[in-house]
């Protein structure tokens, strides 16, 4: 870790939120004169100090940063009633607040912990938890109970499902994964150790919270199982806010929980968890010990699984959750089970699936610069395997990268002119791209009335298709990413970073970011309006959106829309459509 000095820390904190400062004001700020300013500057670490554009003066940061300073950790800690301290740089926030609890229980009671680099966090199951500076908004609280410390199971998903609402305010489509991750999807947004010492007569739970402000360029533009605020929300969150707000429902959830218990938030904690309802596989050790449905969770935290034994009951411990689709696939137990291999190759970056029985076992993705991962499941999973499908608009020195990668032919599909009973209008069905084809196709598995199907990768597709299963067409337009370098390229003044999403945009960087999604937005609801008109007024027309920009365009949507319309964000369409495709042969 390197160390920095405290004018360093006052500078970075000034600039953290992204808003332009005067190179003047920095310099009164901290004490030095302008012109030296930018050699102190040239001290940040290297991911820090990129982030840096200067312009007529004025200095600002073209990702935000979770940093703040000592005056506004104070005021959060006055806000929500807590005494709050701020360490730039320590080993754990945990055992900070431990070692308070150690002394007594009052010195650890509503006593907040904040940091900005640590290097010895650590999540469940002695996992460590690393992040670069400012990457992370990372804190801990202490809170005495006078319960012991097995009644405090549901301390877990208390703490969850108050990050949950709080996220959700800001436009961030969080959910909870048992018993303590914040996830978006499949991808992991957060997490959330508790850790509890008997003082006094007392239990003192002290909780780690950790969420992702803002990811790497590299994590954000591969393919990663991680999230970050920034990455998925549509408002300019700052992590004063983020974090006052999520001090001020943590308090009032502690609160409730004093006093009636777990019970009262379970209904609203079900809603939120991503896994209720559905097939789930739990592991020990990478292999799995047992299979069922959630059902819920008890008054204290435990997980409900129905399985095909009946309803077992388990408890937070050495046991991870993986939805079924995620799950580790395990080889055929008899030659009478099929196992299909598909692929989705799309622009960027290769998806695929194994399916077995007719089920998703497991995704993977990666890019085609490094396919390793793929050759390695199949030397692992390809027992068996019956077929290998796929669609494919990469081109072909990217399908036979894939190729090379598995000794088994690859049947790739393309457009037809009708499958699933579906009729497809294209004029010339062989320019049509298949993976507008197969989304289509996958998404009559998420609904049987008319609906937009919009794809938002490199390109942008919105498609209609009708309640009777005529595929009408649709519109293609560049994707987020080559909207902005085409702005960069053939304008004087725009290659600049994008900003936020604003309902009015006052600054350039902003009204960029603000046009290039309403162009977006713009496009799925005249789609949406012709389709409406074309099967009639009266019948419904939903919208499944897929693809890395489907939640950041489903959360710009009008709120009369959505309030008024079916909106599914739906990962993998494609390898639905495969799916439906293969099940029908």
């Amino acid at each position: 870790m390197m160390s920095l000095k405290p004018q360093q820390w006052q500078l970075l904190a000034a600039l953290a939120d992204g808003t332009p400062c005067h190179v003047s004001d920095l310099s009164r700020l901290i004490g030095i004169k302008p012109q030296q300013i930018n050699g102190f500057w040239m001290q940040m670490p290297p991911h820090v100090r990129g982030l840096l554009r200067q312009y007529d003066g004025l200095w600002r940061l073209v990702r935000p940063l979770a940093v703040l300073d000592a005056e506004k950790v104070g005021q959060i800690g006055v806000q929500s009633g807590f005494r709050a301290v701020l360490h730039n740089e320590c080993g754990s926030t945990n055992d900070i607040v431990l070692e308070q609890a150690r002394q007594s229980v009052e010195r650890a009671h509503r006593f907040l912990c904040i940091t900005h680099s640590q290097t010895q966090g650590r999540g469940r199951q002695g996992k460590a938890w690393q992040s670069r500076l400012g990457e992370c908004l990372m804190f801990s609280f202490g809170w005495a109970f006078d319960k012991a410390q097995h009644e405090l199971g549901a301390l877990a998903p208390v703490s969850a499902l108050a990050c949950q609402k709080v996220l959700n305010r800001f436009g961030i489509p969080a959910q909870i994964k048992w018993p303590n991750d914040l996830v978006v999807g499949g991808d992991k947004l957060g997490g959330i150790l508790i850790e509890t010492i008997r003082h006094g007569g007392k239990t003192v739970a002290v909780v780690g919270i950790g969420i992702n402000f803002v990811l790497p360029k590299e994590v954000e533009h591969a393919a990663s199982v991680q999230t970050s605020v920034q990455t998925v929300s549509v408002y300019g969150v700052t992590a004063g806010r983020l974090l006052a707000d999520l001090m001020r429902e943590l308090q009032s959830s502690f609160e409730m929980f004093e006093r009636h218990g777990f019970a009262p938030m379970l209904p609203d904690y079900l809603q939120a968890n991503r896994d209720y309802g559905h097939p789930v596989r739990l592991l020990r050790d990478g292999h799995v010990v047992q299979e069922g449905m959630v059902a819920g969770v008890t008054e204290h935290g435990a997980l409900r699984l129905q399985t095909a034994a009946g309803e077992q009951i388990v408890v937070s411990g050495e046991i991870s959750l993986r939805p079924d689709a995620e799950a580790a696939v395990r080889p055929p137990e008899n030659n009478e089970s099929t196992l299909s291999l598909l692929l989705d190759g799309g622009n960027s970056q290769l998806k695929w699936a194994w399916v077995e029985g007719g089920n998703i076992a497991r995704i993977g993705r990666a890019p085609y610069r490094d396919l390793a991962k793929l050759g390695e499941e199949w030397l692992q999973f390809s027992d068996g395997l019956t077929r290998i499908v796929g669609c494919a608009v990469c081109g072909e020195a990217k399908k036979a990268l894939v190729e090379q990668q598995l000794p088994k032919s690859v049947e790739w599909l393309e457009s037809m002119q009708q499958g699933l009973g579906i009729r497809n209008h294209y004029r010339n069905v062989a320019e049509h791209g298949s993976d507008r084809w197969f989304n289509a196709l996958g998404s009559r598995r998420f609904t049987d009335h008319a609906c937009v199907v919009v794809s938002c990768g490199t390109a942008v597709t919105v498609d209609a298709l009708t309640d009777d299963n005529h595929y009408l067409g649709g519109t293609i337009m560049p994707g987020f990413h080559l909207m902005k370098e085409a702005m960069a390229a053939k304008t004087a003044n725009l290659n600049r970073p994008l900003g936020r999403v604003y309902p009015f945009p006052t600054t350039t960087a902003n009204a960029l970011a603000s046009g290039i999604i309403d162009a977006v937005c713009g496009s799925i609801l005249l789609m949406h309006g012709r389709l409406k008109e074309k099967v009639g007024v009266d019948k419904p027309v939903d919208l499944i959106i897929t693809g890395g920009g489907a939640s950041k365009v489903a959360q710009a949507l009008p709120e009369a829309f959505t309030l008024d319309n079916i909106v599914k964000v739906v990962d993998n369409l494609v390898i639905y459509g495969l799916l439906n495709w293969v099940e029908q042969e």
